[in-house]
């Protein structure tokens, strides 16, 4: 089966919710796919840790990649910090 969508970052919840944040602000709606819980449920705080799949159409890569990129610098950037 053929998929038009590629995965472009796996990352815990807080991550997923920032770079959606961002991609959103691009015009980008990603996929978010947790392996874990495919149902519906609400999130704990145990679940922030939890690795999530981030996904979007193979059209709008190009758009997304430099999104992750530049949420991976600057949570580099703010480790370095502390």
């Amino acid at each position: 089966m053929e998929t038009h969508y590629t995965k472009i970052y796996t990352c815990n919840f807080i991550l997923v919710q920032l770079i959606t944040t961002k991609l959103e602000d691009i015009g980008i709606v990603p996929i978010i796919k947790d392996e874990f819980n495919t149902g519906l449920s609400a999130v704990l705080v145990t679940d922030y840790n939890r690795l999530l799949d981030i996904y979007v159409h193979n059209d709008e890569l190009e758009k997304a990649i430099p999104v992750v990129e530049s949420v991976k610098t600057e949570m580099e950037v703010q480790a370095k910090n502390n």
